[in-house]
């Protein structure tokens, strides 16, 4: 077992938040967790949202580019139906990743979570890049970033993690932040922003125009960050960015991470983080 900020896990492999919807793996792959050690939920927001204009999402040459911005029902109907059908279907812990505007959305979303037992762990996104205020503009803030993590804790007793986003001016204070907030645990990092065009037209392939890069092309400022977080705080790390075989994954451990977060190589493969998990127990 492995102790991630207080939540024990069987091995060091999660998914990353908004890449593995349980309810539809398990319906089309009898597999909702795909052998991760716990399953990350899609960030929730305390209404529900349309996300952004379409086309949301296009392949790059080493990753994906992604715009979805935080579509879902709304806090309210996720506890009602969403965790209860999800806690229904997999057998390991759940982490319900929360994304707000304002400090006081995330202490809304801490409210309505705590009652829950399914939500074993909350992590927060404080670093979204396709949505216009809040998550990173909160996530970029040192003084912010500690606020809205101390009116999560207060809130909420069990794990709390802190996703933060790559390429940070200064990575170390925001992480020290999050620990000065209560945070257990953080997960480094989200995706970077960036851009894609259409050489006919000269127009961005997003409708957002702008999104977030995930994938192999991640993957080394992701590992600068894991390496900079561990130099200043000695919590609990999920490395997370362009993770597709275990020896990418070492590498993640190597620089600091105590687990390992799966995110772009399970759209091609949905078998990746059972695969990982068992090439770190076999060489």
């Amino acid at each position: 077992m492995i102790a991630l900020g207080g939540l024990q896990i069987a091995h060091p492999v999660l998914n990353a938040s908004g890449t593995l919807d349980a309810l539809s793996a398990h319906a089309v792959l009898g597999d909702a967790s795909l052998g991760c050690a716990a399953h990350v939920t899609k960030t929730i927001t305390p209404l529900a949202r349309e996300g952004n204009p379409a086309p949301r999402i296009t392949e790059i040459s080493c990753g994906l580019l992604n715009s979805i911005g935080l579509p879902g029902p709304g806090i309210d109907r996720f506890c009602a139906e969403v965790l209860p059908a999800t806690a229904a279907i997999v057998d390991v812990p759940i982490v319900v990743s929360i994304g707000g505007f304002s400090i006081d959305d995330y202490a809304l979303l801490a409210d309505r979570l705590s009652p829950c037992p399914a939500a074993a762990a909350i992590e927060l996104n404080l670093s979204c890049p396709n949505v216009k205020t809040g998550c990173l503009a909160i996530g970029s803030d040192v003084g912010e970033t500690e606020a809205v993590t101390a009116a999560v804790r207060a809130r909420f007793a069990r794990p709390l993690f802190v996703k933060l986003a790559p390429g940070l001016a200064d990575l170390a204070s925001i992480a020290r932040a999050a620990v000065a907030g209560g945070a257990d645990a953080l997960t480094l990092t989200n995706t970077a922003r960036g851009m894609a065009m259409h050489r006919g037209t000269g127009e961005p392939l997003l409708g957002a125009r702008t999104g977030g890069v995930s994938g192999p092309a991640l993957r080394p400022q992701a590992l600068a960050a894991v390496d900079a977080a561990r130099a200043a705080v000695d919590i609990a790390i999920v490395g997370v960015g362009g993770i597709e075989t275990a020896d990418d994954a070492r590498d993640y451990l190597a620089a600091g991470a105590t687990a390992v977060a799966v995110g772009t190589a399970i759209f091609p493969d949905p078998g990746a983080p059972r695969r990982i998990a068992a090439g770190l127990v076999t060489p």
